[in-house]
């Protein structure tokens, strides 16, 4: 797998066949293969747009959630986390060391969407021990792109 073609979709999945050629030094149909097999063997899992939807003036609610689960004989952690990453609700679920199994993101309209799916959803599954959510108040960088402001350009002033 040509790696080099992997970042460069990562950092921009609109890049053409054509750039990524000119980019790398391999030819279109080298690249064109080499995405083609990525989707195939699901290395390319998706293609991802980051939108600012508070600038579209349609808020959306992101929480954090952490989840202390007993795990299941035989299958451990990956049944549960199955269950998890089902709810429409859930955008990410993560394995994490530390005081809690399962790192679970969330987003919805409202607080009390993301309340409901706690206490409605998630707290009432029987391996679940407990769960702390952290509500995201402001967001500042999201995959890499900052989201508000740009980044401006620092540099000393100049002195003679």
């Amino acid at each position: 797998m040509r790696r080099e073609v992997l970042e460069i979709l990562e950092k921009d999945a609109r890049a053409s066949l054509k750039q990524i050629s000119t980019m790398t030094g391999l030819s279109v149909k080298e690249v064109k293969d080499t995405i083609e097999q990525a989707e195939k063997d699901r290395i390319i899992i998706s293609y991802k747009t980051v939108i600012n939807w508070a600038k579209v003036g349609d808020e959306r609610v992101q929480a954090l959630i952490e989840v202390k689960i007993q795990p299941e004989k035989d299958v451990g952690f990956d049944a549960i986390a199955e269950r998890i990453y089902r709810f429409p609700e859930v955008r990410a679920v993560y394995l994490v060391s530390g005081a809690y199994d399962l790192a679970v993101f969330v987003m919805a309209k409202t607080e009390h969407d993301v309340a409901g799916f706690v206490s409605e959803k998630l707290a009432s599954l029987d391996s679940v021990q407990g769960t702390v959510t952290h509500f995201f108040l402001k967001p500042y960088k999201e995959d890499g792109e900052i989201l508000e402001g740009g980044e401006k350009v620092r540099r000393q002033p100049l002195t003679l």
